[in-house]
């Protein structure tokens, strides 16, 4: 009876595995129509009796402005052409900040705010990270690098109901994403540890000496030059 049990708790784990790497795949080429972020914040206005409207415009790699796609590399993960997943540096250094005490630092890799974005909800739990380490091998493994900033740029929260970058664009400065300033990208990158809280288009003295370290980031990360790299990692990988 034992063993019954087991061999039909592994059927279901491998059902579940299965389910989930072709889920991902598929992302690989359908736009998501929402994220597990967007279900939870939408499910919170419910619940707190403050309704808000999601806004959320796809916009393809393409379409993307190579400004906005360097800031936030530039801002979040700056290893990203590099890593498979796990940038150990920024993990580590997160770790010993954190048992120093003061505000929690967080050393999430683009790779990782993906998946835990689209498949997973927020919180600190070893449940939700197992999850999130879990997805975050299948996207890097079945998905280009340019896929994964895609739908990062198109999924990642920048305001109250504000999700990707066309609507941040639209919400902040009144203009499509593709039309995006230098200054407008470092901007929204500078925002996005707290993107409910600090303003792209109302910047603080902080978030504007933020999104000058990120234009200077971006320079010396080689700009536009950068993005080619992640051309070639996908050719290597791929």
């Amino acid at each position: 009876m034992f063993r019954s049990l087991l061999f039909r708790l592994a059927k279901v784990l491998l059902l579940l595995v299965a389910l989930s790497m072709l889920l991902v795949l598929l992302l690989r080429w359908v736009p998501p129509p929402f994220t597990a972020l967007m279900v939870e914040r939408k499910i919170e206005s419910w619940t707190s009796g403050q309704a808000i409207d999601l806004q959320r415009t796809w916009r393809p790699w393409e379409e993307l402005p190579d400004d906005l796609k360097m800031a936030v590399i530039a801002a979040e993960d700056q290893h990203f052409a590099e890593h498979w997943g796990f940038d150990l540096a920024a993990i580590r250094a997160a770790m010993a900040h954190n048992v120093g005490g003061g505000s929690l630092r967080g050393g999430s890799t683009l790779s990782q705010q993906v998946a835990k974005n689209l498949f997973l909800w927020s919180g600190r739990s070893w449940l939700r990270k197992g999850f999130e380490a879990w997805f975050t091998l299948l996207i890097e493994g079945l998905w280009p690098k340019q896929r994964i900033l895609e739908v990062y740029l198109n999924s990642v929260e920048w305001g109250p109901g504000i999700f990707g970058a066309e609507a941040a664009a639209q919400h902040h400065f009144g203009v499509g994403a593709p039309y995006l300033s230098n200054r407008q990208a470092a901007l929204l990158a500078a925002v996005l540890p707290n993107p409910r809280v600090w303003s792209a288009s109302r910047p603080s003295d902080y978030i504007n000496r933020r999104a000058s370290w990120i234009s200077q980031q971006m320079r010396q990360l080689g700009g536009s030059r950068y993005l080619l790299r992640l051309q070639e990692t996908d050719q290597r990988r791929l």
